[in-house]
């Protein structure tokens, strides 16, 4: 557990402030930030006890986890709550009277089967050693065949929704998740009164009130249009899912910014926080960044960067872009059209390489420097010049995200002989994931959406070689967060709108908001060489990833059948 103060001398003691919390993949963060202008006083974190089960089912027996799971233990959230949020009030100095609301964020699609009371069904002995009763997070890909055939069934009844998808539906959503839970532990499912999303979920658990977050039910559940998903089509996917919704999921929709509850007693003693303070509606992690970089204005796409990358673009227009994860009419501010895409792996692939693929004198160079491995991959990579080593790769380590939303794509590297070095393969993966991006990018030109600007975000902005990388590849500006705490300023910034410092998201985005403007500017002659080289990944990535070889297809198929036998 590490906390710190960040900016919190000379802070006027008669200021109002609020509590932003940001639900990551191993741990979470709590900050103390000023209405008024949006600086974080402080912040705490805590590492999730359990972390992600991947492999085996440690908080249970120990039981070897089918391939592609990713589960999580719910009650590691809530110490967040009772050691991150005091903390953080501690180290700012400030009175915790003085706190006037709380807003969180969480990854998503990370959906929680609970009972009425809100009590998770991993939480029952009877159910502590069945893997779906379990928090899947947002990449636990074992639904895959379900949300295939939620598509195929789509198609075949014709349903206008499916076009905001961008065609395709991710098995990372909540509705496949719930119906593989369905199909293969239905105990389980029959025993769940309530499937909600991670941050609806929490919310519930400081208020005592379960509401749906709009941003995303209408991302995550396919709720379009004030609707979910009709009867009709959920009996097409499975008869015994048709009351999916009316049983399961029934919490009104409430839209981002607004009041969810106020803290109950309970709640109050977790944080040390004043009883009944406005507590936010919930939003996704990527969501909040936006109006901590101020990003919300037409085209600005907002990226996120750490083990995988999110990105959401604003418009006031609606456009289908094939490939995006969905857009949802006020789905990152009011009055816009809220764009999400994204890449299901980008730090985890650079740490996959680290830990796999590194020789040991790497190792004893990083010792010997006091630096990571990656800083000494990052300085070597850094001499080779554009296309050098011969090598190129795809970015498709945890499938692909956007833009052809199929997880069962795996990562490639050619071009490897027998003089290449660890500092070539790492700089194209750096290069892959820029790639990835760019393909993204050109996605929305494509279908009319103009992106204006490239706004980054997360942990990855701290390697300026891989920043450059990205300025060169997009061939524009780069403009980056001015904190290192962008999701828990973000749901600040919707918990001083949910308290009533602000009137609108857009306000509070002015005020509380900031970002490096065109940090990172593109060398021209290191862009048109990479135009060069991006030509010849997006010969590969149509090749692999749209059906004329289907070798990435019939590996995993190999993998699952070897893996059951």
């Amino acid at each position: 557990m590490v906390s710190g103060v960040l900016r919190n001398r000379g802070t006027e003691r008669d200021q109002s402030y609020v509590i932003g919390v940001d639900f990551g993949t191993l741990s979470g963060r709590a900050a103390v930030v000023n209405v008024k202008n949006g600086e974080v006083l402080a912040s705490a974190i805590v590492e999730y006890t359990h972390g992600v089960m991947e492999d085996t089912l440690t908080a249970g027996d120990g039981q070897k986890l089918p391939q592609d799971f990713a589960l999580q233990v719910p009650s590691d959230y809530l110490s967040v709550f009772r050691d991150a949020v005091p903390r953080a009030v501690k180290d700012s100095g400030i009175n915790a009277s003085s706190v006037i609301g709380l807003g969180l964020d969480f990854t998503s699609s990370t959906v929680v089967a609970a009972k009425w009371d809100g009590t998770p069904l991993c939480e029952f002995e009877e159910f502590r050693n069945r893997p779906h009763a379990y928090v899947k997070l947002w990449k636990h890909h074992g639904a895959h065949a379900q949300s295939q055939r939620m598509v195929e069934v789509a198609r075949q009844r014709n349903e206008g929704w499916l076009a905001r998808y961008g065609g395709i539906i991710s098995s990372e959503l909540l509705v496949p998740k719930a119906l593989e839970t369905l199909e293969k532990d239905p105990e389980v499912y029959a025993a769940a009164d309530v499937y909600a999303e991670a941050m609806d979920w929490l919310v519930w658990r400081l208020t005592g009130t379960l509401v749906a977050a709009a941003g995303a039910a209408g991302y995550k559940r396919l709720y379009q249009d004030d609707a979910d998903l009709s009867e009709e089509y959920l009996k097409a996917l499975n008869p015994e899912f048709a009351s999916f919704f009316t049983d399961k999921m029934s919490a009104p929709v409430k839209p981002l910014g607004s009041r969810a509850g106020g803290l109950t007693a309970e709640a109050a003693e977790w944080t040390g926080l004043p009883e009944g303070i406005a507590v936010a509606v919930g939003n996704i992690d990527a969501h909040v960044t936006a109006p901590a970089v101020q990003g919300v204005l037409p085209g600005q796409l907002v990226a996120i960067m750490g083990t995988s990358t999110a990105m959401v673009l604003s418009h006031p227009e609606l456009h289908e872009v094939p490939g995006m994860f969905g857009v949802v009419n006020g789905g990152v501010v009011d009055g816009q059209w809220g764009y999400e895409v994204g890449q299901t792996a980008v730090g985890d692939i650079f740490a996959w390489f680290v830990d796999n693929c590194v020789p040991e004198a790497y190792a004893q160079e990083a010792r010997e420097r006091d630096v990571s491995v990656h800083v000494v991959l990052t300085d070597k990579a850094a001499r080779l010049k554009v296309g050098q080593s011969g090598i190129i790769a795809l970015d498709w380590h945890n499938g692909n995200r956007s833009v052809l939303m199929d997880p069962n794509l795996s990562g490639m590297m050619m071009g490897q002989t027998l003089r290449t070095r660890p500092e070539e393969q790492y700089r194209a993966l750096l290069e892959a994931t820029a790639f990835g991006v760019r393909r993204i990018r050109d996605s929305f030109i494509d279908s009319g959406i103009e992106v204006v600007e490239y706004i980054a975000a997360g942990g990855l902005i701290e390697n300026a070689f891989l920043m450059q990388i990205y300025a060169d590849v997009l061939d524009m500006p780069i403009s980056v967060a001015t904190t290192g705490q962008a999701g828990a300023l973000g749901s600040a910034i919707f918990a001083a709108v949910a308290a009533g410092a602000h009137d609108s998201t857009a306000d509070a985005a002015a005020a509380m908001g900031a970002k490096h403007d065109a940090a990172y500017a593109p060398d021209p002659a290191q862009a048109k060489a990479y135009d060069a080289l991006y030509a010849e990944y997006l010969e590969l990535h149509d090749y692999f990833g749209r059906g004329a070889n289907e070798v990435m297809h019939r590996l995993r198929q190999m993998a699952r059948k070897a893996g059951t036998e």
